[in-house]
């Protein structure tokens, strides 16, 4: 098998699963809909862009206008992406007519192939085609991509800050949290798409070889991210589970309402007898038990407003929620471990028995505050 007929090869199988995925999406019964709506078209329009490596010359021949179509669907994928990152974060997230605003550059780069390519005769688009490596008109397109790249990469991750920013200071189930997650494939798709302006980069060269080569090795690339995508969602469907973007940071809620507290840094008779009720119901009651435990919920519980509950833990403790509550999980792990009566508890049965309901977090919230593994802990204790 030749190079050539090995990049189709690849390019078949990564458009099949790319489409079988899609169809699932699309098809499945689920709570999820939008959000796997949104990635259902970012891997249709990504299946579209990359089957142009195996369409036959004939079949361009007679279609070059749905072939000159075909390229403009690029600029889509990055804002679909983007809107699915969104969906993914913020579970009250709605599609709304200002979203149509990301299509801008594709409706533009139509309307200018519209009058400089569609129309054209047969001739001169066999001719445009022939050489568009060479045309200003294809520079144009991929400096446009270029653009979006940048600037979507940018946006992406703005967005999974505010997610990280307002799940750490209102949640404390850490296997709900899909910052990781989102965080890890959102750097490995642009990490591919910024490695795809230096492989285009080869197409204005006389590396006819390198630049197959290159493609190939995209091609690799893109299948094996989109199969390490499918894995994630299957073996963990609580990644698809957001939070609320109207939630407020506390800084914000301090900046909006000023009155609420006095100079920073001081507290007053009120917040201090807050943060003492506060922590007696935290030791007494042991709400931080419940794995799902949120910062709305324990306001009801202790009948603080969540709105000063939250300036109480983030600002007036120097605490996120998150570390506030897995402190106290971790203080009781600590005591079940040192008790030689429950020395028969697996580390496992003490992680879920403390509100953990994850392994890999628990280990890394234990060695966090005491520099030490669990066992290594419970060993110390003897």
């Amino acid at each position: 098998m030749d190079i050539d007929s090995f990049l189709h090869v690849m390019s078949w199988i990564s458009v099949f699963v790319s489409l079988l995925l899609a169809f699932f999406l699309l098809t499945v019964k689920t709570q999820n809909k939008l959000a796997n709506k949104l990635f259902a078209f970012y891997l249709l329009f990504f299946a579209i862009d990359n089957i142009g490596i195996f369409i036959s010359e004939d079949f361009v021949k007679a279609h070059f206008n749905l072939e000159f179509f075909r390229w403009t669907i690029c600029a889509l994928i990055l804002p679909v992406f983007y809107l699915y990152i969104i969906s993914v974060c913020f579970t009250d997230f709605r599609l709304k007519a200002k979203h149509l605003l990301h299509a801008i550059p594709f409706i533009v780069t139509n309307m200018f192939f519209t009058f400089r390519l569609y129309f054209l005769n047969d001739v001169e688009k066999i001719q445009f085609y022939n050489f568009r490596s060479q045309m200003p008109e294809l520079y144009g397109f991929q400096i446009l991509l270029g653009l979006q790249i940048v600037l979507y990469s940018i946006a992406v991750f703005l967005v999974l800050k505010k997610y990280r920013e307002i799940y750490q200071e209102n949640y404390t189930n850490p296997k709900t949290s899909i910052f990781k997650w989102l965080f890890q494939i959102a750097t490995v798709v642009f990490a591919l798409y910024y490695l795809s302006i230096a492989k285009n980069g080869l197409r204005y060269t006389d590396y006819d070889q390198l630049w197959i080569w290159a493609n190939v090795i995209m091609q690799f690339l893109a299948l094996a991210v989109t199969c390490w995508f499918v894995l994630n969602a299957l073996n963990h469907p609580e990644l698809f589970r957001g939070i609320d973007s109207r939630l407020q940071l506390a800084r914000d809620i301090l900046q909006n309402n000023e009155s609420i507290v006095g100079e920073k840094g001081t507290q007053n008779d009120a917040i201090t007898a807050q943060i003492v009720l506060l922590k007696q119901y935290m030791i007494e009651k042991e709400p931080f038990l419940d794995p799902s435990l949120t910062i709305q919920e324990l306001s009801n519980q202790i009948n603080i407003p969540v709105r000063d509950l939250s300036i109480l833990i983030n600002h007036h403790m120097n605490q996120h929620f998150f570390d506030f509550v897995n402190e106290y999980r971790i203080q009781k792990a600590m005591t079940i471990l040192k008790n030689p009566l429950k020395s028969d508890l697996t580390v496992l049965e003490i992680l879920y028995e403390v509100g953990f309901n994850s392994k890999s977090s628990f280990n890394t919230y234990f060695k966090k505050y005491t520099n030490l593994t669990p066992t290594a802990y419970r060993n110390a204790s003897k």
